[in-house]
């Protein structure tokens, strides 16, 4: 029942070339750093990234992205992330790009066994239509679009059917997680990390506080340990490590 790994390296030590992974995280709340920086340090590539975003400031996914070690993200938008934008618009990116909502509970449904839904998010758009850019060409024109969806009425209404979501991996960040694997995350934390870690078939957990098995209230467990295959402990400069991506003040 232990899960815990003693570093970030061996927690991720059998991710392989051309992998899939769900990533938690939305801008820099709550972006696994750690194991991320160890997928890049054991120079893992070909990947397949499904997260809200690829990482900003040079900070999570953007260190990947950089060295060209992901070959396709599933998300939902680029953002400030112009190295993101250069590598899709010049043709070395793939990218599927998703309603955030519809991209969260894609997600959800893979990791609760359930193959598609249907949603009505998306319909009369290029999301159920098909052709939007999955791939450039380098010179302007489109590689690669998507194809159509199914749209369906129920009851006066049109939804499109999606897909739910599983990968061989997946990298999370929690405030608080025990040797189980149960696991608290801490308020704009608990964005995509709970269903990331539902979605992939082996859930690696980074954690800033490792407590043991008992000391967190059933009732605030966020995702229960069934969900995890291994955790490591953040060391407190790990832990305090938080960068912000926009900074706000008053006069």
């Amino acid at each position: 029942m232990d899960k815990v790994v003693a570093t970030a390296l061996e927690a991720v030590a059998d991710v392989p070339d051309g992998a899939s992974l769900a990533v938690g995280g939305f801008g820099l709340s709550g972006v696994p750093n750690v194991l991320i920086q160890a997928l890049y340090e054991r120079a893992v590539s070909g990947l397949s990234v499904v997260s809200n975003n690829c990482g900003a400031m040079e900070s999570g996914l953007a260190v990947l992205l950089a060295a060209g070690r992901i070959a396709r993200v599933t998300g939902s938008y680029i953002g400030a992330n112009k190295e993101f934008a250069r590598q899709y618009l010049a043709g070395e990116l793939e990218v599927e790009l998703i309603p955030q909502g519809t991209l969260a509970e894609r997600l959800r449904a893979g990791g609760a066994g359930i193959p598609a839904f249907f949603t009505p998010a998306g319909v009369g758009t290029q999301v159920a239509e098909g052709g939007l850019p999955w791939r450039y060409d380098g010179s302007g024109g489109v590689a690669l679009a998507s194809p159509p969806k199914e749209v369906r009425e129920f009851d006066g209404t049109e939804y499109v059917l999606e897909r739910g979501i599983r990968t061989d991996f997946a990298l999370v960040r929690a405030a608080k997680g025990d040797r189980h694997g149960n696991l608290v995350f801490n308020k704009a934390t608990r964005n995509f990390n709970p269903l990331s870690a539902m979605a992939g078939r082996i859930t690696v957990a980074e954690v800033e506080e490792l407590v043991e098995p008992g000391e967190i209230d059933p009732d605030a467990v966020h995702l229960p340990g069934i969900f995890v295959q291994r955790v490591i402990a953040l060391t407190p400069e790990q832990a305090a490590d938080k960068k912000i991506e926009q900074r706000t003040v008053s006069s």
